[in-house]
């Protein structure tokens, strides 16, 4: 027993340093993701931020019933799922095209300004997306308004108030906005594949589209299906910033924006009741965590190698 612990004591001592340097990562690791899980009490208490969050009156579901007391409940359920889903389907075909098209650039100094281009975007803060949005689409200002629609012939639209465009305007800005990272994802992965199948397939006289389909989506297949499993992780989640900010709050537009999340805000402003929020971050994180298991089983049964877990 005492050699084992001396030749423990020995390997903590010679990796004590790479230790050191794993100490402000697992700090992080624990304050951004350990400690936020002590709000789950939350979810089953009318909070109280006089006498202290854990001094809450507890009332067991009662928060949970905030999400379907609402007649807009299949609506605001329609609307996460149905973009979520377009998001899903999309990525990856947004993502394989930007990363093929980086995979033709030969020059290294135009590969760097592209990849910069195309990640900026989801650099950018989500009100300074709001502002440029607002800018295409200003009723009395906007591009949109003042030289497209004029040299098209097209009378001013009043974009804030008119239902019927936002649901293209919020995926279109998605993607401008969320593209770069998946693109820059499938790009490494094209990387990774060995030249020597593109030279073999050229020999045998594939075309580009052959050897896309023969050589590349199937090499590119463990990539999709992770990137997948990770976006039905957050199938009952929306981003705030753009059913929320971009649209400037408009109340005329809820039937196309109205989602879980700006629900869950909108009530929360009006009640001040924070249980609210934390049963629906609940809600969201439980269906998400069983909507990643149960896609990994399906894949693990289909195709074991490709299985995340």
């Amino acid at each position: 027993m005492k050699q084992k612990n001396k030749k423990l004591w020995k390997r903590v001592k010679a990796h004590f340093p790479f230790y050191i340097f794993m100490l402000p990562g697992l700090v992080y690791l624990v304050i951004n993701n350990y400690l936020p899980m002590l709000g789950l009490y939350m979810s089953f208490t009318k909070v109280n931020l006089v006498d202290g969050i854990f001094r809450g009156e507890f009332v067991g579901l009662q928060n949970f019933k905030f999400l379907t007391m609402t007649t807009d409940f299949p609506l605001i359920i329609r609307n996460t799922v149905l973009y979520n889903l377009v998001f899903l389907v999309l990525n990856p075909v947004v993502g394989i095209l930007l990363a093929l098209f980086m995979n033709e650039i030969h020059s290294k100094r135009r590969l760097k300004v592209y990849q910069t281009t195309i990640l900026l975007p989801s650099l950018i803060s989500i009100q300074i997306v709001t502002y440029i949005v607002y800018a295409f689409l200003c009723v009395d200002t906007g591009l949109m308004n003042k030289t497209i629609l004029p040299l098209l012939g097209k009378d001013a639209v009043r974009w804030y108030t008119t239902v019927k465009y936002w649901p293209a305007i919020l995926i279109f800005v998605h993607f401008w906005m969320r593209s770069g990272f998946g693109s820059i994802v499938y790009f490494s992965s094209m990387l990774s594949i060995s030249p020597d199948y593109y030279e073999a397939a050229e020999l045998d006289g594939a075309a580009k589209r052959q050897q896309f389909l023969h050589i590349t989506m199937p090499l590119l297949k463990p990539t999709i299906i992770t990137m997948t499993i990770i976006g039905l992780g957050a199938i009952f989640k929306s981003d705030f910033g753009l059913f929320y900010q971009v649209p400037m709050g408009s109340g005329a537009l809820h039937q196309v924006t109205q989602t879980i999340d700006t629900y869950v805000f909108r009530g929360l402003t009006g009640s001040g009741n924070l249980g609210y929020s934390a049963a629906a971050g609940f809600l969201q994180s439980v269906i998400g965590f069983v909507t990643v298991v149960v896609a990994n089983w399906a894949i693990r049964k289909a195709s074991p190698d490709d299985a995340m877990f």
